[in-house]
């Protein structure tokens, strides 16, 4: 209801900020307080004769200046008699802004507001809709249980008006009505099934809200809606985008079965069931394991996803934690970007994203591994975002990236945030912990730091220590000596209670100094902190039954000590241990076992994250957040064993309207179902994505009337927003709008008509997108096929997606969307090798002005560095060196040719060379060369491989193995790698330029020597950086170099433009704007230096 006032607020009262400012210093009088209150009286007489005036713009005047004293948060509510008595004004205006202020204190002034109520109830009569649905407002605000009855009329009336703005406020008061007299519950219910029908984008969330709030056990309500819901998503407003995503992940969890534990069950079976027949079709099946789910488990996850791209960083969390509960885990990796994405907001919506990273990393660190470096701390982050930073980097840590991580946390402790350099020293704790292999460097290193100056970061490092010794105590015997002799520095009581805890568990291992620090803490003790003083007692009892010649007396005058203490807990503890260790005849039978109980064996502590106990929250709640249940959180129910009914959610009406179609069209029927079938089992070989759609279409005669009507439904409550839609989802992924389109166009011809003529409508309306307009033409296309030739049509769709893989290229650059993609789903794509015939044609239908320009030159000069795979030492006696040849790869146009050579260094044959465990980031490919039965010795050979690194400069780990070793290696291209050198004219060059301007444009200043400007030297430098063609350039002063990206084809523009003295710009031009700004970070030292 807030939203709404505020917007009015701003609309209404905004022209009026110069007169609130003079009002605001005339309050301000030399008299006084009394002045001040005097003023203010004047001021609110002043507002209440213009409310009493005749004229409508004083009126009008004084409640704009009213609505603002609100918005500022003043206190306007003496004012509501003078304003109520304007609630009848003819004033549309005046009316308005009348209703906004008493939505503000209806509630406050609950009898005056009572007064005005035949006239609330004459104005849900108004012809005005906001009008209309301000009244509603007003009268939801009044909590009187006397108006229940007026209320619920109210509501039911307004749920069948015909502006859905009106039904949109009725879904609100149902909320209202139901926290004010639970007991009209059955009523609501009827009207919030009446409202989940509405076809309407503008009611779909607020009614879903309403749902959530008065019965969210009620999911038999959901049934006939589902479909609905699933495709209205796209177009609903933002806030309700979140809650209907909530709600569908509550409904897919008790409706459909566990996609993970299918994933399982489907492997084994297929495995033992096709292991008799060829591999060909075992690989088919295998294909299709993950997409063996209901159709409509399939449509809530194709249609959330391209919500993963939204603005809004509540509606990506939302979308999120759908993935997370409801999806194939194969799947759930598309969500790591758009979270990781959210990091550049401000730190409450880091803080919430961070914590559910957190959680999702200890159990699926895979997924968000390629981002590492997106959780290293900034020193502008605050210490709560750069705690939870450190404990995503501890989840994600494993034996590859544990050194890259510990040198970051060597800088971490040297923080001035004392807080934070204390978390750091317990996270390097916990890698030692997880990771054996680094356990000594990490002691040796905690070891170090206990000669820091910092009290706390020694003390944290004591703490930390201790834990870490507790697990192999044996071997450590130096490092207790030397925390010995710190007792005497360090201040802090933990720390000091930790080495007094350390040194009494290890008394026997260090017999000579414990003694001693017995006698110095026995001096300090009446000083001591109360924890310290517990330790104390504890180690005098450990020494006594251990070394009693030496500490007796020492231990007697400790107990004395403790027995006078002002603390109790101390003074239990000294009666409880003389008592034990000192026999006498009142002692009991414990005495005898005194060693065995003080001197048992510690279990060492479990150094776990403190996010490991979240996941049974759902994720992006408060509950998760605050890690206990809040009030009105939704648990997540268990999958169900077996699936319920799924034909509880077909819908009828879809019947009435096939009965209604006229029995000349309904001839078209047959063949149009039968033309979608083919070219999706067509799809279905190829991509093994589209899966769902060809069971739900085509398997059986009752699935593809499901279907039907689940498309029908979706068109009926959709149309007006279509095209919208159709553009998010091309943004979102453009496969999926491509299946989107042919899975519509299996309704009924009459429906099939229909759409075509508001793809026409929608073509013409939204000229200004290429990407829908290529889109509704494709649909219009595959529609029209009886009158068009088949091998006309494919050459058609070519050329189109030829044109549309440039245009969305363009459009979108800032998400890399191509990286959405899932590992398991094979991209198919239009090959960049067109035939000549192909060009031809597009050149002379003009689809593609740039076909000319964009066309891959030759190298102009190849590097001869090469870089080391693998050492001598490492690889015992192989060695490995890889360079880039800069030439088009054989194995694939997307992928980068790489030459490997290998030497045998040894004095033995080395055999069986392979490649063999490849750990690739996902979507990254790799081709590897033939395995090498044997090299002889001093022996080497030169082997090409490719890998698709999909333009970005993470690493491709594997293992390079021979017979008897396997070596863990990797290869990370330079960015200068990523490219193909691209031939163009200046006058291409110039228009291309002027398309990748703003957000696509990087730029620095260079400043160096004059001789280090000259055409050859910047060529040179250039070129060895990065693989690009020469531009021929007009103008001596400015030097110009293109080059396209391997895998996606995009422009990389290069400028290099010298000013005056010993300066010059450098210009990059790309879509790819992350590996555009690495390419600048890489040119300007090599261009400034001499």
């Amino acid at each position: 209801m807030s939203g709404n006032s505020f917007a009015y607020s701003e609309q209404a009262g905004g022209g009026e900020a110069t007169e609130l400012g003079q009002e605001a210093t005339s309050t301000v009088s030399p008299s006084g307080a009394f002045g001040l209150f005097s003023s203010d009286l004047k001021k609110n007489e002043d507002l209440k004769q213009m409310l009493e005036s005749n004229k409508d713009s004083a009126k009008l005047d004084a409640m704009k200046r009213i609505v603002g004293m609100i918005a500022k948060g003043k206190n306007a509510s003496e004012l509501f008699p003078a304003v109520v008595k304007n609630v009848a004004s003819k004033n549309i205006e005046i009316k308005k802004l009348v209703y906004v202020y008493l939505v503000r204190y209806a509630e406050e002034q609950q009898d005056l507001a009572l007064l005005s109520i035949s006239t609330f109830q004459r104005a849900l009569k108004d012809p005005n809709q906001l009008i209309r649905a301000s009244a509603l407002r007003v009268l939801s605000s009044i909590r009187v249980p006397i108006i229940v009855p007026i209320m619920m009329l109210a509501i039911k009336e307004a749920s069948a008006d015909l502006s859905p703005y009106v039904r949109k406020n009725a879904a609100h008061a149902i909320q209202k009505l139901y926290s004010l007299d639970p007991e009209q519950k059955e009523m609501l219910i009827e009207v919030i099934e009446k409202l989940l029908k509405d076809k309407s984008t503008l009611v779909a969330g607020s009614v879903v809200m309403a749902f959530e709030e008065v019965c969210p056990d009620r999911i038999d309500l959901i049934h006939k809606n589902y479909r609905k819901l699933c495709n209205l998503l796209v177009d609903v407003e933002e806030w309700g985008q979140v809650v209907i995503i909530h709600m569908l992940t509550r409904y897919a969890r008790t409706q459909f079965v566990s996609p993970w534990k299918e994933d399982d069950g489907l492997e084994d079976n297929e495995k033992n069931f096709y292991e008799s027949d060829d591999e060909q079709k075992e690989k088919t099946d295998q294909k299709k394991k993950p997409y063996a789910m209901d159709p409509d488990h399939r449509l809530l996850i194709r249609n959330t996803k391209p919500l993963l791209q939204s603005r809004n960083a509540a509606v990506v969390m939302a979308v999120a934690q759908l993935y997370w509960h409801i999806s194939p885990k194969s799947e759930v990796g598309i969500i790591s970007k758009s979270l990781v994405r959210l990091l550049r907001s401000n730190r409450e919506v880091q803080y919430i994203v961070l914590q559910n990273i957190a959680t999702m990393s200890i159990q699926r660190k895979g997924m968000f591994e390629p981002y590492l470096k997106s959780f290293y701390v900034r020193s502008t982050d605050p210490t709560m975002i750069k705690i939870l930073k450190l404990e995503i980097l501890t989840n994600l840590a494993n034996e590859a990236n544990i050194s890259t991580l510990l040198r970051e946390f060597q800088t971490y402790v040297k923080s001035q945030d004392k807080q934070f350099a204390a978390a750091t020293i317990q996270t390097i704790g916990r890698c030692a912990t997880n990771i054996s292999e680094v356990t000594d460097t990490c002691l040796s290193g905690l070891v170090c730091l206990l000669s820091n100056r910092d009290e706390i970061v020694v003390a944290e490092s004591v703490v930390v220590i201790k834990k870490l010794l507790q697990m192999q105590p044996a071997q450590h015997g130096e490092i207790i000596k030397h925390m010995a002799k710190l007792l005497d520095s360090i201040t802090v009581p933990v720390a000091r209670a930790s080495i007094l805890w350390l040194i009494g568990e290890n008394c026997e291992r260090v017999p000579k100094i414990a003694p001693d620090v017995l006698r110095k803490m026995a001096k300090s003790f009446t000083n001591e902190d109360d924890l310290v003083k517990l330790q104390i007692l504890n180690l005098g009892a450990k020494l006594y039954l251990t070394n009693s010649k030496q500490t007796k007396l020492l231990t007697q005058y400790i107990l004395n000590l403790g027995k006078y203490d002002q603390n109790y807990d101390i003074r239990d503890r000294t009666r409880f241990i003389r008592q034990l260790i000192v026999p006498n005849e009142k002692s009991g039978a414990l005495s005898k076992y005194a060693k065995k109980i003080f001197l048992a064996q510690k279990p060492a502590p479990l150094l776990e994250s403190p996010f490991k106990d979240r996941d049974h929250f759902q994720l992006g709640t408060l509950s998760h957040t605050l890690n206990t249940k809040a009030i009105g959180y939704l648990e997540l129910s268990n999958w169900p064993e077996v699936a319920p009914d799924p034909s509880v959610r077909n819908v009828e009406v879809i019947e009435l309207a096939k009965e209604w179609t006229p029995a000349g069209k309904a001839k078209k029927e047959n063949p149009a179902k039968k033309f979608y079938s083919d070219s999706e089992e067509e799809e279905d070989s190829s991509d093994s994505s589209s899966d769902s759609e060809s069971e739900s279409g085509s398997a059986s005669g009752e699935q593809d009337e499901e279907g039907d009507s689940s498309e029908d439904s979706s068109e009926d409550s959709s149309s007006e927003h279509r095209s919208d839609s159709e553009s998010v989802s091309e943004v979102g992924d453009k496969r999926t709008a491509k299946r989107n389109s042919k899975s519509k166009g299996k309704s009924d011809s009459e429906d099939e008509e229909k759409e075509n003529e508001k793809s026409k409508t929608s073509d013409s309306s939204s000229t200004d997108s290429s990407s829908v307009e290529e889109s509704s033409s494709d649909s219009e296309s595959e529609s029209e096929s009886e009158s068009e030739s088949e091998s006309k049509k494919v050459t058609m769709e070519k050329e189109k997606k030829t044109k549309e893989d440039r245009d969305l290229t363009k459009d979108v650059s800032l998400l890399d969307l191509d990286d959405f993609n899932p590992v398991s789903t094979p991209v198919v794509l239009p090959t960049p090798a067109l035939s000549p015939s192909l060009i031809a044609d597009l050149e002379g239908l003009n689809l593609s002005t740039s076909s000319s320009v964009i066309s891959v030159n030759t190298p102009v000069f190849v590097p001869v560095k090469t870089h080391v795979l693998l050492h001598r030492m490492s690889g015992r006696g192989l060695a490995a060196h890889y360079f880039f040849p800069r030439q088009p790869c054989i194995f694939g146009d997307k992928m980068v040719s790489i030459q490997i050579t290998l030497n045998n260094t040894t004095d033995r044959k080395i055999e069986n060379i392979h490649i063999e465990g490849k750990k690739l980031p996902m979507g990254m490919q790799m081709h590897v060369f033939n395995p090498i039965e044997s090299l002889e010795p001093e022996g080497s050979i030169t082997v090409s491989m490719g890998i698709d690194f999909c333009d970005s400069t993470q690493t491709a780990s594997f293992q390079l193995c021979t017979k008897d070793d396997c070596f863990n290696v990797n290869i990370q291209p330079p960015v200068g790698e990523l490219l193909l050198p691209v031939a163009m004219s200046e006058k291409d060059f110039k228009k291309e330029q002027g398309m990748l301007t703003g957000m696509n444009e990087t730029s620095t200043v260079i400043i160096a020597a004059p001789q280090n400007f000259t055409p050859s030297v910047i060529l040179q430098k250039v070129v060895n950086i990065a693989n690009v063609g020469v531009v021929p350039s007009g103008q001596d002063n400015i030097y110009r170099f293109a080059a396209k990206t391997v895998h996606s084809g995009s422009l990389m523009l290069v400028t290099v433009e010298l000013k005056e003295g010993s300066t010059a710009q450098l210009i990059i031009n790309t879509e790819r704007t992350v590996i555009g700004s690495v390419l600048l970070r890489e040119l300007k030292p090599v261009l400034s230096q001499g």
